[in-house]
């Protein structure tokens, strides 16, 4: 099976620490240098470099830049743990777009409510991570439980699961509130294209509310 590219990545930015020499408390090159240098894109280096700060060999610090941890030249190169996040939000952008224009097309009056039931709970804990965070699940399962289609609840009940820990370390450092608000109103454009049973407004409605995510988390 091919190593998994941020694994990759996070590979050729230990052997770059080593082969450089650099010590506990090190600062490393910004986020564009090393790019250039281990010739990846920033949304790719981002993930490498997550991956080595979720087992202890880098600091990413947020407006600061990425630092060598205590004891991080006797620390083994992270594990592979599936897709990166970037694989996941790419996947999300093919299946999620269509699965929120057959929504449109589909969607019954009990089905909007749901849809609408969990914009409004993200509205209302916004200020609540965890419950914001589960908010958004069921927004998006709602969207594909409007489809009627087993199946394509099951796909996105998988590639839900696969926001893990690379996930959430990227979204803790690199969400902005600015992406937080923006989400509320990309989430009620969604909503509203679905009510109108509008299956190319809502297409397009998902398409810019996933494009808005990667791009905040890879520039």
């Amino acid at each position: 099976m091919e190593t998994r590219l941020y694994k990759q990545v996070a590979d050729k930015i230990q052997a770059m620490i080593a082969a450089d020499g650099y010590i506990s408390g090190d600062r490393l090159p910004s986020e564009r240098e090393l790019a250039a240098r281990l010739a990846v894109s920033r949304a790719s280096l981002r993930e490498g470099l997550i991956a080595l700060e979720l087992t202890g060999v880098v600091e990413v610090r947020s407006n600061s830049g990425v630092y060598i941890s205590e004891g991080a030249e006797a620390t083994p190169a992270p594990p592979e743990a599936g897709p990166g996040p970037f694989e996941v939000l790419s996947a999300r952008r093919v299946i999620e777009c269509e699965i929120a224009a057959i929504a449109a097309q589909l969607a019954t009056d009990r089905a909007i409510d749901a849809i609408l039931l969990a914009v409004e709970a993200m509205e209302r804990d916004h200020d609540d991570v965890a419950t914001n965070e589960q908010a958004d699940r069921n927004f998006h399962m709602a969207i594909a439980n409007a489809t009627g289609n087993s199946a394509l609840v099951g796909v996105m009940n998988h590639l839900w699961d696969q926001r893990g820990h690379l996930w959430h370390r990227l979204k803790e450092h690199f969400q902005t509130e600015e992406l937080r608000k923006e989400t509320l109103s990309d989430h009620r454009a969604i909503l509203q294209a679905i009510a109108n049973h509008d299956p190319s407004g809502a297409r397009k409605a998902m398409r810019v509310h996933l494009g808005r995510v990667t791009r905040t988390f890879s520039t």
